[in-house]
């Protein structure tokens, strides 16, 4: 059973929450990044994005840019912008968008339940993307990103939630995107003991969001214990910092797909081409098309929108065969538009639900040909592949909302 475990949490005072706190630095383009800490110097961002910090020609991954990183949580922490727990606690995370809630338990995972699968991943990992946060946690000395984890819900643990909800949030606030968070600490010793106890009968955990940085985390821990052989385990650099949903609160959102080009081919010969690889074509003009249910995706090209839905003969009842995205890759993006390998075709791009079929149509208008909007991947989905030991394609899943960096701290030592 996976060891789910309290920790010492390293956290915003409570007036300066809502001002760190900030959405994952891998949603952000290094100006972007650059343009929220302009607006918000306290933002976690300038952490968790040290290169803002320097000229443009500073390389983002240069050896300064992480001692800077170090250099300002340290600062924070000394002038009081943080404070360190006392004690060991769990914690309760509540995000709410547009009326819909989801809380999850604040945490710390064990570095041994990943390598012996006992948290199960549905992606491949890049080591480029790695890297960069090998180096990030390592010379923080800090996990400052919570890893986004699943566990089949169990109603005696959302007893425990609903309880502790009760009483006042130590956080409580609406970020600019208009997502509400709210804090609450678990610290006496009899609810820390139950939730560790109902922990220890959950048979498995899942990533959902986070793959590079728990690969990371990972990493940095088994680096730590190849420098210290006398290790007990009990050291804080096995566990990492995690935040786990029971899988009946989330919501996926579709990770849609854009196309620079129709591999030589006329809009007419493309048509006909999907239509002989086993896809039914209804016209919709101007209609913009959502899909409504599996095996259904929407076409916008040349300024029109299409209706695309597979025919029987391509469904598969194989946990990974049969997710949309692979019945586009398998049937039409690869054999028609010659994408052959999605994670490094320079062709391809994908597109968060959270942006809007409105960003389908913008893109081709400007760099794009063709875009596919999708049908969302379900957590059910999600499981199903990763309790095969499988793996999704990449891009099947876009998860909101995202969880904040900074209001949770780790620290390795």
């Amino acid at each position: 059973m996976p060891k789910i475990t309290p920790f010492q949490c390293v956290r915003p005072v409570p007036e300066l929450a809502s001002r760190i706190a900030a959405l994952p630095y891998d949603v952000y383009s290094r100006q972007e990044a650059l343009n929220e800490i302009q607006k918000e110097p306290l933002s976690f961002l300038k952490i968790d994005r040290a290169e803002t910090q320097f000229p443009d020609d500073v390389d983002t991954y240069d050896p300064k840019v992480y001692e800077k990183a170090k250099e300002l949580l340290d600062s924070m922490i000394r002038e009081g912008s943080f404070i360190t727990e006392d004690t060991p606690c769990y914690y309760l995370y509540e995000l709410i968008m547009e009326g819909r809630s989801q809380t999850g338990i604040v945490a710390c995972s064990s570095v041994d339940d990943y390598q012996n699968q006992l948290i199960k991943k549905h992606e491949n990992t890049r080591e480029d993307k790695e890297l960069d946060r090998i180096r990030h946690v390592d010379v923080t000395n800090a996990h400052t990103g919570p890893i986004f984890l699943v566990y089949r819900s169990v109603q005696a643990i959302n007893e425990i939630i609903a309880h502790c909800k009760e009483r006042p949030a130590l956080y409580d606030f609406t970020s600019p995107d208009n997502i509400t968070h709210r804090v609450w600490r678990i610290c006496e010793p009899s609810l820390v003991s139950r939730l560790e106890e109902l922990f220890d009968r959950i048979p498995c955990t899942y990533i959902a969001d986070g793959h590079h940085r728990c690969a990371s985390a990972v990493k940095v821990g088994l680096k730590r214990r190849e420098a210290c052989p006398g290790y007990t385990g009990k050291e804080e650099f096995n566990r990492f910092l995690s935040v786990l949903f029971p899988d009946d609160q989330l919501y996926i959102m579709p990770y849609n797909r854009v196309v620079q080009d129709l591999n030589g081919l006329t809009p007419e010969d493309f048509l006909a081409a999907v239509e002989k690889a086993g896809f039914s074509v209804e016209y919709k003009g101007k209609e913009a098309v959502s899909p409504h249910q599996k095996g259904c995706f929407g076409m916008y090209l040349s300024n029109g929108w299409y209706l695309l839905t597979s025919q029987k003969e391509l469904l598969s009842s194989d946990p990974v065969k049969g997710l949309d995205v692979s019945l586009l890759q398998d049937h039409l993006l690869g054999p028609i538009l010659n994408i052959q390998d999605p994670r490094t075709d320079k062709r391809i791009d994908f597109v968060g639900g959270i942006r809007g079929l409105a960003e389908l149509e913008r893109r081709v208008s400007s760099d794009m040909t063709v875009a596919f909007s999708m049908y969302a991947t379900s957590i059910a989905e999600l499981l199903s592949v990763a309790d095969a030991g499988l793996l999704m394609p990449p891009k099947s899943t876009w998860f909101e909302p995202k969880l904040r960096s900074g209001l949770f701290i780790h620290k390795l030592s």
